[in-house]
């Protein structure tokens, strides 16, 4: 049932420290086994990290919110059943879902990675995204190059 309306962005309170709801809902999406506190302090110690790494300029949270912008996907594919055959058929993202998207793919990024704390496998990977690189946008071009590679098949998006 998707697309169903919920009170979830009506109840979803803005972080403590930088006043952002998109902030939070990416702290909610790190969260396992409602850890919160856990999850803020990974989030928090990632975005100080990236102040270290910068020195301040541009802030933490503006690269935060450009490495979403830059993960981002403008077009998936969708499985379609026609005529008994299953095609691939690009079609354009929502927004609710480009958020949701990008932030699975820092943060599987992120968990892949082994071997270093989990703040500065996050950090490292939101500062790869601010700079148009790393795994997330890796798997964002991917993504771009099947859509590519399945225009044909665009007549089939109803």
């Amino acid at each position: 049932m998707g697309g169903r309306i919920t009170k979830a962005d009506e109840q979803l309170q803005p972080d403590p420290v930088y006043g952002n709801t998109v902030l939070s809902r990416f702290i909610n999406c790190i969260m396992r086994d409602g850890k919160k506190a856990v999850a803020q302090r990974v989030v928090y110690a990632a975005l100080a990290e990236i102040e270290k790494r910068t020195k301040g300029e541009p802030p933490a949270i503006e690269v935060f919110n450009q490495a979403i912008e830059n993960v981002k996907p403008k077009v998936e594919v969708r499985s379609k059943r026609v005529g008994g055959s299953n095609y691939q058929v690009p079609m354009s993202v929502k927004p609710k879902r480009k958020q949701s998207l990008a932030f699975r793919w820092i943060i599987n990024a992120a968990r892949s990675e082994k071997g270093k704390p989990m703040h500065l496998r996050l950090a490292r990977e939101l500062y790869d995204a601010y700079n148009n690189e790393g795994k997330a946008v890796q798997t964002r071009e991917q993504t771009h190059r099947m859509a590519e590679a399945n225009k044909a098949f665009a007549h089939f998006a109803w």
